[in-house]
Order: C-alpha cells, then sequence, then structure tokens
C-alpha cells in the first residue's frame, strides 16, 4: 500500500532524476502506479474517499425518535442504561455486541444536537492581584506519627501567577484554621496580595439568605490586611482552578517524596511539619523569577497578626461544664456559676477569668464530644460517690485502662458503695499527687496479683517499687528444612 510520505517524496525525485521510471523506482512504487498520483498531483490520503454509507441497517432506526425524546429530558442518561431498557421491553430483539453502535449513534447526536456544554475559559493572572486557597485531606497518603494513623487536612495557600504555594496542617475547615492558615501564608510570604479567593467556606461565606456576603470575623480578617475577599459559585471548583489544581500536584509531589524517604511514620508532629516546609520549599525553587515578580507589587503586611480564635463569654454550669462549637469541656468547679471566656483556637481551647489564662486544653474534632478532666470534679465526687456509676461521662473518669481494670476488681471483692468509694479514694490521690505514679503502682498490683486498695497503692507509692518490665519474648527462628523434606517424600 503506497503512504502519503512515498508520494510526497516521488514529487521531489521527479524533479532531480533523468526519468519518471528512476524516480518511482526510487520511491519505492510501481511507475504506473506513479503515474496515477503524478497526474492527479494528489496524496493517497487526498484521493481516497470518505465512508458515508452503512454497511449494515441501523438496527436502532425504529426506537431513535424515543429515545432522542429520552435525551433532551435527561441529558444525563447514559447509552448503556438506554440500552439495558431496551433490552428489558424488546427480548431477544437486541444483542449485546450491540452496544457500541448505539454508543456512537448517540455520541454522534450529542454533537450535532445535543445540549451545549459548559465552556471553560482561559484566565490571564496577573503578578501580585490574586491568591487562592483551599484545604485538601492528607488520610490516603497513609502517614503516621509513632505508628498512629495521622488524619488530618492541609491548608494550602497558592498565588495564581507564579503557583507560589504554601500550606499548615489542620484538622477541620473551621474559621481557626482558615485564620491561622491564611496568616502563616501571608506572612511566610512577606506581603498581601490584592485579592483572595475561597471556594464556599461555611467559616467564610454566609448562607444564600444572609444579606451579608461573607461573615463578620471573615471580613474581619481580610480588612485588617487589606486583601478584597472573593468566592467561587456554588459546585464550581474549576473557579478556582489553580488551588484546586496544585492540591492534586501537592499531594503526588508528597507521595513520592514519601517513596524516596522509604517510610510514612514519623517520630513526632514537628519531623512530619518539617519534612513538609522542605518540600515547599523544594517545589517553589523552581518558581523564582515569577514570584519576584509578585512580590514586588505586594502590599505591605500590618504591623501584628491578629487571634486566630474564636471568643465566647460563658456561664459555668452546675456540672462544671462549659459547651463549646457542640462540644462539652469541664472547668475548675470552683468557677461554678463564674462567667468565664473561651478562647477557641485550631487545636487547643483556652480558659480566661479576670483577664487571666486559667487553663488550656486540647480542642476537640468534630461535635457531640466532651473532654472532662477527673481533676475538675473529684472532690465532689468523693463526698457524693453515690453520682458515680451513673454518671453522663463515666469514661471520662478512667484516666488509664489500670485504673479500669482496678475499679473492675474491687467491684467483684466489694459492694457496688464500698467499691466506688475505695476507686475514688484512688483517683483522689492520682488527681492530687501523680497520676502516673499512682498508675505504675496498680500496674505492680496487678502483675502481682494483689489486693487493690488505697493503703496498698500508698504503700507502693512511698517506697517508690519500680514497675516490672514487660517480659521479653524470643521467638527462635523457624528451620524451614522440614519443607525441604515434606517436598521430597512427595517427589518421591
Amino acid at each position: 500500500m503506497v503512504t502519503d510520505q512515498q508520494v510526497r517524496r516521488l514529487f521531489k525525485l521527479v524533479k532531480t532524476e533523468k526519468n519518471f521510471g528512476i524516480a518511482s523506482m526510487k520511491a519505492g512504487m510501481d511507475e504506473k502506479t506513479a503515474r496515477k498520483y503524478s497526474k492527479h498531483k494528489m496524496i493517497p490520503g487526498e484521493l481516497k474517499q470518505s465512508h458515508t454509507w452503512r454497511t449494515r441497517k441501523d438496527p436502532f432506526n425504529d426506537v431513535w425518535e424515543n429515545i432522542k425524546s429520552m435525551l433532551k429530558i435527561n441529558p444525563g442518561l447514559e447509552a448503556k442504561t438506554l440500552f439495558e431498557d431496551l433490552q428489558r421491553k424488546n427480548l431477544g430483539k437486541y444483542e449485546d455486541g450491540q452496544l457500541r453502535t448505539l454508543q456512537r449513534r448517540i455520541k454522534c447526536w450529542k454533537a450535532e444536537d445535543g445540549p451545549s456544554k459548559e465552556i471553560f475559559f482561559t484566565q490571564v493572572h496577573n503578578p501580585g492581584e490574586l491568591c487562592q486557597s483551599d484545604y485538601t485531606n492528607m488520610n490516603k497518603l497513609g502517614i503516621t506519627i509513632s505508628s498512629v494513623p495521622f488524619d488530618h487536612l492541609v491548608y494550602h495557600f497558592v498565588l495564581t501567577y507564579s503557583n507560589w504555594e504554601t500550606g499548615t496542617i489542620c484538622f477541620s475547615e473551621s474559621f481557626e484554621s482558615l485564620s491561622q492558615g491564611l496568616q502563616n501564608a501571608l506572612w511566610e510570604l512577606g506581603g498581601v496580595p490584592l485579592k483572595h479567593r475561597t471556594d464556599c467556606l461555611t467559616a467564610a461565606v454566609n448562607k444564600a439568605c444572609n444579606p451579608e456576603e461573607f461573615t463578620r470575623r471573615y471580613r474581619d480578617l481580610v480588612d485588617h490586611y487589606g486583601t478584597t475577599p472573593c468566592k467561587t459559585n456554588p459546585s464550581s471548583p474549576n473557579e478556582n482552578g489553580d488551588v484546586e489544581q496544585r492540591n492534586y500536584r501537592f499531594k503526588k509531589a508528597v507521595d513520592q517524596a514519601l517513596l524516596l524517604r522509604g517510610s510514612r511514620n514519623f517520630e513526632n508532629r514537628t519531623e512530619y511539619e518539617l519534612f513538609l516546609c522542605k518540600l515547599f520549599i523544594q517545589l517553589n525553587a523552581g518558581r523564582n523569577k515569577r514570584f519576584m515578580e509578585e512580590q514586588a507589587i505586594l502590599h505591605r503586611l500590618p504591623k501584628l497578626r491578629i487571634d486566630s480564635c474564636k471568643h465566647q463569654e460563658l456561664k459555668v454550669g452546675p456540672s462544671s461544664t462549659i459547651r463549646v462549637n457542640h462540644n462539652v469541656y469541664s472547668v475548675d468547679s470552683r468557677l461554678i456559676g463564674e462567667k468565664i471566656q473561651a478562647r477557641l483556637y485550631m487545636e487547643r481551647l483556652e480558659i480566661w477569668y479576670g483577664q487571666k489564662k486559667i487553663d488550656t486544653m486540647p480542642r476537640l474534632r468534630g461535635e457531640g464530644k466532651y473532654k472532662i478532666n477527673y481533676r475538675h470534679i473529684i472532690d465532689s465526687l468523693v463526698r457524693k460517690p453515690g453520682a458515680f456509676e451513673n454518671y453522663r461521662y463515666h469514661d471520662a473518669l478512667f484516666p488509664t485502662s489500670r485504673f479500669r481494670i482496678a475499679y473492675d476488681s474491687l467491684k467483684k471483692r466489694y459492694t457496688e458503695r464500698s467499691a466506688v468509694k475505695q476507686y475514688l479514694s484512688i483517683l483522689y490521690i492520682a488527681a492530687k499527687e501523680s497520676e502516673t505514679s499512682v498508675d505504675n503502682a496498680l500496674k505492680v498490683i496487678i502483675d502481682k496479683n494483689m489486693d487493690i486498695g488505697k493503703e496498698q497503692v500508698e504503700i507502693l507509692m512511698q517506697s517508690n517499687e519500680p514497675a516490672l518490665q514487660a517480659t521479653a519474648i524470643h521467638i527462635p527462628a523457624v528451620d524451614l528444612t522440614c519443607y525441604d523434606q515434606l517436598l521430597q517424600g512427595v517427589s518421591s
């Protein structure tokens, strides 16, 4: 079969060779064939006729109008769904191999007469004009801290002109995460772009029924830095395309860096944060030229950052608890009835009273959870032991598994009331002296199968007897020669 390339070569050779036969021979074709192409001055691809006729009857002619009407009503219908519907209604008429015929016909109809498709308009980005931010979930990368799965997000910040990027580890899409992540990015950047765009985050954007487009707290944040807030339309991630694409490429870069590292486990969170910091430096290294253009145009930072926290004025209830962001926290019982200020940060909750910080505790993730510190309520529990068994947050009164074992053991030896009193006296020692010391004492008592009681715990704490070390277990290497002997016996 003669190709377009052969004929093109023939046209060149005809101008240089002595006769047509030599030119056609060098072009690798018969002289008669060569004269045909020379006469028409066309290559094979141009002479080939388009295939506009059908080789067999279209099996869907009878039902095509019905299919078209269904597609006009529901453009999202797939050809396979329609084909299976036809097979159900016309048993034995359509074979599985005819699906491809229907798919081609529907594809052609959509291209010629179907509904118009959404167009993505390429944007021109100017230096220092726009930055975008978003959250990306890192859980699928399988990162662990001290061999424990580390479920987290990364607040991702990108300059759309240079694609300079940075990020902050966080655990929810809260305003506190947004505030801390954005401020970290701007101070690392050393300036402020003209506009900041997010998707429709509930932490930044009000519901459609609200007359104000952005929340008051988010508006205060962007006003402090002198940047203009803007958002994407609902269900339109393409409008935040730069950061969406960088989310994918960033996680891919993290995955590759972890493969090179040879391990997805980190000793502590600081080591993991340092790993991400080095990766961002590496990713930004090739963007210096455009980044310098942006830095020259960025607005100056304000003199100070603002607190990335939510302030709440609360009154401590009679149960010595407060409710912050749909979660329950205990506070010191001395604050019952008093008004305190709760400052909710991205990862911690601070309790302030009389313009003084009096307690700090980890922030709970999600909703409907509780953080009860037994030290806050132990005094009342000792006086009211009857409240222990049916206490709503009963599980929070067992600091470690050994405290739970101790309580279960006491219930077997004493009546319920006596067991509770004995256990609360042990918990009181842990609250007032040392939880670690009590835990070690309980370990010794349990390992030696001794009777658990307040007196035994106090004696062991005063004696400073070290907790028994875990027994070392040695597993000998498996002798695989026995398997070879088995195989030899089978072959013989």
